[in-house]
């Protein structure tokens, strides 16, 4: 059974597909099956960033579910290299409101089945289908910057996983998306947030030429780009896929 890892954020902007992508290059280089289940209904970043042309998409997978038309997961999902594929989110938004949250718990049983880990990546609106993406994963990574209003909305996020009673959210600082960014230390912000940053990506890991890679479909974990900081983050990979000791 695959660990389903959703990465999420509360304002655009902060590096969350980066930061998925770079996950799956970590999860190819110690060779596990990966999916990334693209649930961002309004933007299909992945399958953008990664140069994947696809035909289908998550809206096509619903649509045959609903009419008795599903026979395998593979028939909708895209090569990336040997241990990573993709399934993509919608091609046009206007489509994203007939996908009901009722197959989205459907789906993931489905495919976490066929593989190692499964990341699903999110936009940064509390809706419905947010909530039930959180519910039926066993990891909730939000991403978050050094700003006031992210952590603001941060802090509210924490609550509201506390309310519902979510067992695992971790939270990572990525500094590495603006260098103007400097509002707050570490302590500062643990405080406010009254909750552990379970990971930091420092500026170290700013990369100028990034849309470069982009433009290629290039993972930055996969072509050495980080070369000594790469260890930094094949340990958050490896964190993530452990589980949470809960306290009794």
């Amino acid at each position: 059974m695959g660990k389903v890892i959703t990465i999420t954020s509360r304002k655009g902007g902060v590096g969350k597909t980066t930061t998925i992508l770079n996950l799956a290059g970590v999860y190819s280089n110690l060779k596990k099956k990966v999916l990334i289940l693209d649930l961002d209904l309004y933007s299909n970043s992945v399958a953008v960033s990664l140069n994947i042309k696809n035909a289908k998409t998550i809206h096509n997978l619903v649509l045959d579910i609903t009419n008795n038309k599903f026979k395998e997961v593979k028939d909708y999902v895209y090569d990336y290299n040997e241990f990573i594929k993709v399934l993509p989110s919608v091609n046009d938004p206007r489509v994203a409101s007939q996908i009901e949250t009722r197959y989205i718990e459907q789906i993931i049983n489905m495919i976490k089945h066929d593989f190692d880990v499964v990341l699903i990546d999110t936009n940064h609106v509390l809706t419905n289908l947010n909530l039930v993406i959180y519910d039926n994963s066993d990891t909730v990574l939000n991403i978050m910057s050094n700003d006031p209003v992210d952590l603001v909305n941060t802090r509210n996020f924490i609550n509201i996983a506390s309310d519902i009673e979510f067992p695992d959210l971790r939270i990572l600082l990525n500094e590495s998306n603006s260098l103007e960014e400097k509002y707050f230390s570490l302590y500062d912000m643990k405080e406010f947030l009254n909750y552990n940053i379970s990971y930091k990506i420092g500026r170290e890991f700013y990369i100028k030429t990034i849309d470069k890679y982009v433009l290629d479909g290039k993972i930055l974990t996969l072509e050495n780009v980080y070369k000594r900081d790469y260890k930094k983050l094949e340990g958050i990979g490896i964190d993530l896929l452990r589980d949470v000791e809960i306290e009794e």
